[in-house]
């Protein structure tokens, strides 16, 4: 797959400028809005610069993380990285001088080694993707997280005892075990397996383009 560049530089101290420009307006000031290119103009910027986020691949197309934008914009500036997919929209940042497609993955120039660690720990995120933000018992859509031996029963917080559920669900098993309630569980509960976990441990809406990468670092 061949990478697209957004832009180029010659030193580390130049992609710093090219990014501070970004986001500053004249005085030094910190800038209140980010200039968005068609079809968006002037959005906050906590709305791009603090929420927006950016999966970064490693050289070889393996998932490692995602980063905020601002962070993916000096990797591409500094020439570590390049753009892989820009933002559907064709959204961009720009300053007077310099315009930046909005990234939605971006790809190491070089492969970073990463040590792998069999434990992927449990995090709300993590545990809806696993199943799939649906109820554990009735396939509903999920909204909170329950213990399938509740805690107050002796029930451990730990991915062999949790389950995406709905708030129905939840309020009417409490603190009772299935077999009192007769209920059954769609799909028994296991750690999921896959570097790629670690990513969506730490991210709640995952953008779609993302998928094919996190579905190919799956084994």
């Amino acid at each position: 797959m061949k990478a697209r560049s957004a832009t180029k530089v010659t030193s580390a101290d130049g992609a710093r400028q090219r990014v501070h420009a970004l986001t500053t307006v004249p005085g030094g000031r910190e800038s209140d809005s980010v200039g968005i290119g068609h079809p968006v103009v002037g959005a906050p910027s906590a709305s791009l610069w603090g929420r927006r986020r950016v999966l970064l691949l490693n050289a070889t197309y393996e998932p490692l993380t995602a980063v905020s934008l601002r962070r993916a914009i000096v990797l591409v500036l500094r020439e570590r990285a390049d753009v892989v997919h820009a933002d559907d929209a064709g959204l961009v940042v720009h300053s007077a001088d310099l315009s930046v497609p909005v990234p939605s993955v971006i790809r190491l120039r070089s492969f970073v080694k990463v040590p792998y660690r069999a434990v992927i720990p449990m995090t709300r995120a993590a545990l809806m993707h696993r199943d799939r933000f649906r109820c554990g018992y009735c396939a509903g859509k999920a909204t909170t997280i329950d213990h399938v031996v509740p805690r107050s029963r002796g029930g451990a917080h730990s991915w062999e005892n949790c389950v995406a559920c709905c708030a129905s669900c939840n309020h009417r098993k409490a603190d009772r075990l299935l077999s009192e309630l007769g209920w059954k569980l769609r799909v028994v509960p296991s750690a999921p397996k896959g570097r790629h976990w670690r990513l969506l441990a730490t991210i709640k809406d995952i953008d779609p383009v993302w998928t094919q990468y996190i579905d190919a670092g799956a084994a």
